[in-house]
Parts: structure tokens; sequence; C-alpha cells
């Protein structure tokens, strides 16, 4: 298992993304997530997130290109920019961070809980991440 930078609580990533102009926001979810339950707002940062899926949709596998979209889109080693990778439940956003380092990117970062957070006792998302911090969002 590759190490990565770390963990963050979406308050700590949003922190991240504001202070440093280089960071940039990675979520790993599927289309139809980003489409169904929103994505995250980054406008404020002046930086667009990047929607690179991990498990590819509607396959369900992995993305076996996802190192190639991370450089395809600017993530190159020698840039040094933090990538803060998010997911729906913070777990396969730990695979986006550790391609990642692997690859020599980063820093890359995890978001504990990601966009919904795992499911309560009741089955519901939604009590914990990115949109239960209050964190900007919108609809996909």
């Amino acid at each position: 298992m590759t190490e990565y930078a770390g963990d963050l609580s979406p308050e700590e990533a949003w922190d991240l993304l504001l202070s440093d102009p280089a960071a940039i926001l990675v979520d790993v979810r599927t289309e139809a997530e980003w489409r169904f339950t929103g994505v995250p707002d980054t406008s404020e940062t002046g930086r667009e997130p990047l929607f690179i899926e991990w498990i590819n949709y509607p396959e369900g596998i992995r993305n076996e290109r996802f190192v190639d979209q991370l450089r395809d889109a600017g993530m190159a080693p020698e840039t040094g920019a933090p990538i803060v990778f998010l997911c729906r439940s913070g777990q396969r956003s730990i695979g986006g961070a550790q391609a990642a380092t692997a690859a020599g990117m980063g820093p890359a970062y995890n978001v504990l809980d990601g966009f919904e957070g795992a499911p309560d006792g009741d089955g519901h998302r939604g009590v914990q991440g990115w949109k239960a911090a209050g964190l900007p969002w919108r609809q996909g």
C-alpha cells in the first residue's frame, strides 16, 4: 500500500484549497454521482475541480487511465501542487491519493467522510462530509 500525505477533514480541505493557489480538488466519484448528488463548488478559489472517475460507471471497474487523466489535466510531479481527493464517503479517494503519490504527484490528500459521508444508523447519507459541513456545492 502506497502512503499519501494524509487525511483532511472537509473544512481542512477547503482551507487548503482557499489558501494555496496551486491546490486542486479532484472528485473521483462517478458521473452518475456528480449528476445526482451534486458537486463541490470551488468557484471561490478561482479553480474548477477535476472530475476523474476512480471506478468507471456503469462498468464498476477501476479506471486504468486514472493517473494518465491526472497528467492530462496538468497534474505533474514537477509542479508539487497539493491534490485533494474527494469521493462519496472518503474511501475511493484514498485509492486516488495513493495512485497520485505512487506516480510522484502531490502531496496528495484524502477528504475524510467525502462528499456525503457514510450511512447513518438509518442508512441515510448526508450527516457527514462536504455537504453536511456547509461547504459550497451545487447540483451537478
